[in-house]
């Protein structure tokens, strides 16, 4: 058999862990993450990361791999899921990769872009000093002047993406979906691409559902935990970047669980966005798991 990579994929709250335990029960294999924030250990009530009962039914591979003060990108990423799959397709033909990170999901599938450039050390302290001055409204304009398109599809709220999106446009004179074109990688393996979608109204329900089930379980308490490294990439997202500022005395308890619950909302739309531009993922809800199972085999199947 020919060996083949499931990718699932989906916004936040959609249920692609439990979905991704129960096809891979059915086909007996193993999971990938590709959450970047479910790789870091200090991290989990904030991230949903699978519950130790979840991660017993299925093996899983690169969650809880990771410390809070590593630096980590998608190309390292792609780079560590390829060695990893070059022997575990030795002993296995199938495998799903599970996450809601469109650029950790597209490094494995289409190889991370080499071109794209690094880091400018001198442009980037710039930013920053003008971020430290101006505030975050000022990044989000740059970038909207710049290149309106990523400014519709980025985290606008993450001040190391904005600059990181308006360094690439600095830096090559092209938007960031110019430069991020590339050159789709062959890999060794077939690719088999799910989404998950639901209703936007039951999505937004189980995402504030979600966001109550966090606080109840510690969220405060894991924010608190992690304050010495408030600023690595991994804390500026959303449930973390609200509590802090909810720490810091600038909103109140109430204010900042709404906007953890606004802002998720946002960002699964966002993801959402990412996805629905790509032609071959086939779209299921997550209560279809023998119909998901059914064309995953006939997939295989018919290659």
């Amino acid at each position: 058999m020919k060996k083949t990579l499931i990718a699932l994929v989906g916004p936040t709250a959609v249920g692609k862990t439990s979905t991704a335990i129960n096809i891979a029960k059915q086909l007996d294999t193993e999971i990938i993450s590709s959450d970047s924030r479910q790789f870091y250990k200090e991290i989990s009530i904030g991230t949903a990361k699978p519950t130790e009962l979840e991660l017993k039914q299925v093996p899983h591979h690169f969650i809880n791999h990771l410390s809070i003060g590593e630096d980590y990108n998608a190309s390292k990423f792609e780079n560590e899921v390829i060695e990893f799959l070059d022997e575990y397709f030795k002993n296995k033909d199938t495998v799903i990769l599970c996450g809601g990170s469109g650029m950790y999901n597209d490094a494995v599938i289409k190889g991370f872009d080499k071109e794209i450039p690094t880091a400018d050390a001198t442009f980037r302290e710039k930013l920053k000093q003008e971020y430290d001055e101006k505030g975050l409204t000022h990044l989000q304009n740059l970038l909207l002047d710049v290149d309106p398109k990523a400014h519709e599809n980025i985290d606008i709220h993450n001040s190391k993406r904005l600059m990181r999106a308006i360094e690439i446009c600095k830096l090559t004179g092209k938007t960031n979906a110019e430069v991020k074109k590339g050159i789709v990688k062959k890999r060794d393996f077939d690719i088999i691409q799910i989404g998950l979608e639901l209703p936007r109204s039951l999505l937004y329900n189980r995402i504030n559902q979600r966001v109550e089930i966090m606080i109840r379980e510690g969220l405060l308490e894991e924010v608190k935990s992690v304050l010495p490294f408030r600023e690595k990439n991994a804390l500026k997202t959303v449930g973390y970047k609200e509590i802090f500022d909810y720490l810091d005395g600038t909103i109140t308890w109430e204010l900042s669980v709404e906007k953890i619950k606004t802002n998720s909302r946002r960002y699964a739309k966002r993801q959402l966005t990412w996805f629905k531009r790509n032609e071959k993922i086939m779209w299921f809800s997550p209560n279809e798991i023998n119909k998901i199972s059914k064309y995953i085999r006939k997939t295989i199947q018919n290659t």
